[in-house]
């Protein structure tokens, strides 16, 4: 009894750590957008710069999610997750020292190779150990953490110490993070079961290579489902302000308050979600984001004035909470534990994928037609979206009653 109550103990614990993980990461995900207009000027590059160190980041990450798998299973979660953070305090103390484009750009590759792993692993190993609230809460830390960074690189920048000196901030908690996880690796050991994907036989130790994942019943729809939904996140947030000012006549600083109440909505809407789940399944959380999702779109169709608007955005971001963490959460009850940790890493990649192609998808259409089709274009990725996962809920569900069907055969 009692050692059982020291395991426990120390699964909280653990636990704990993965919350402030969770935080930790979230702090250098919006320094760039913050720090550019200052960084931009004084490396004396064009402002449209900014989007090749971001898409250097997100080449990284999408690499290295679909390498956490076979990394995972060699190393474990702890030492992926450990070297990761890292892997990005070194890449952020990097971005500190430097005071040339191209030194960025370089700094920017273990920076993303860093990012995708640690997200792709740690999200499995809550997904495998912990309730489907916990997923949620922990994406809202993250949500904490990116909302803090801004304000750590206001400080430096108000202060006179530069942008150089908020990446040095943000690194040297990156540095202490991974001196707690260094600390905490005998933890990560502590529910080391097969649920928990303990890939001591020979089958499971071979990681899945990609057109072995891809062939897996359902892998292509929950792929396009996170395609979908990341392209559908990023796209509001980065064209939700010009919607609002060339479409509704807004002015720019009342059209960004406005905007900025859509990641509000994100944030508030995974706290509440964690309560959430302890009624509703995962696939009931998705569908009720979708749910969301599809009437703050309607109001941002409907001429009914700004006020419409505003509740539109809430509403976009409110209907997002649930949906990724749900996904994540869903992965090994859908895919199998032994699976789990390749499907969450292509899922991962396709996510990023979706982050990097579709806002510029819709800047072109803007750019050539009207930045009035927002509400249309998200309305068509959200068809798509609710398609994908209802394609793939069929065909795990498939799946699954032909191994019963197979067991109960006798073989």
């Amino acid at each position: 009894m009692k050692k059982s109550q020291e395991g426990n103990t120390m699964f909280q614990l653990l636990l704990a750590i993965i919350y402030l993980a969770f935080i930790s990461l979230g702090l250098p995900d919006s320094l760039l957008g913050s720090a550019w207009p200052a960084m931009y000027k004084e490396l004396s590059v064009p402002v449209s710069y900014a989007g090749g160190i971001s898409m250097i980041i997100a080449i990284g990450t999408i690499i290295s999610s679909l390498q956490s798998d076979r990394l995972t299973r060699r190393f474990g979660t702890g030492k992926v997750t450990a070297f990761s953070v890292l892997m990005t305090a070194a890449a952020l103390f990097g971005f500190s020292i430097s005071h040339s484009y191209i030194a960025l750009c370089l700094w920017a590759i273990p920076y993303g190779l860093g990012a995708g792993s640690v997200d792709a692993s740690l999200n499995n190993y809550v997904a495998l150990h912990y309730e489907s609230r916990h997923m949620s809460w922990l994406h809202c830390m993250w949500g904490v953490g990116a909302s803090l960074g801004p304000y750590v690189m206001g400080y430096a920048l108000s202060g006179g110490q530069g942008w150089n000196m908020g990446y040095r901030y943000i690194a040297l908690l990156q540095i202490a993070l991974t001196v707690i996880l260094l600390f905490s690796l005998p933890l990560w050991k502590q529910k080391q079961d097969v649920k928990a994907g303990d890939h001591s036989g020979d089958e499971s130790n071979n990681p899945l290579s990609l057109p072995e994942i891809i062939h897996i019943p359902g892998a292509k729809e929950v792929m396009v489902t996170f395609f979908c939904y990341c392209a559908l996140e990023q796209t509001t947030g980065l064209w939700a302000s010009s919607y609002l000012v060339l479409r509704r006549g807004l002015s720019a600083d009342t059209a960004a308050g406005f905007a900025s109440l859509f990641f509000v909505g994100i944030t508030a809407g995974m706290a509440l979600s964690g309560f959430l789940t302890l009624k509703f399944n995962d696939t009931q959380m998705i569908r009720l984001g979708q749910g969301g999702i599809l009437a703050g779109i309607l109001l941002l169709l409907l001429p009914f004035g700004n006020g419409s608007a505003l509740a539109g955005l809430v509403l976009i971001g409110l209907g997002c909470a649930p949906v990724y963490p749900s996904i994540i959460h869903s992965t090994p009850e859908h895919f199998g534990a032994e699976k789990s940790q390749a499907m969450i890493g292509v899922q991962m990649a396709s996510a990023y994928v979706g982050t990097c192609l579709m806002p510029p998808v819709f800047g072109l259409i803007a750019n050539h037609i009207s930045a009035a089709l927002l509400p249309l274009y998200l309305l068509v990725i959200l068809a798509l979206m609710i398609f994908a996962h209802g394609e793939m809920l069929k065909k795990v569900r498939r799946n699954l009653a032909k191994c019963r069907t197979f067991i109960r055969s006798g073989h």
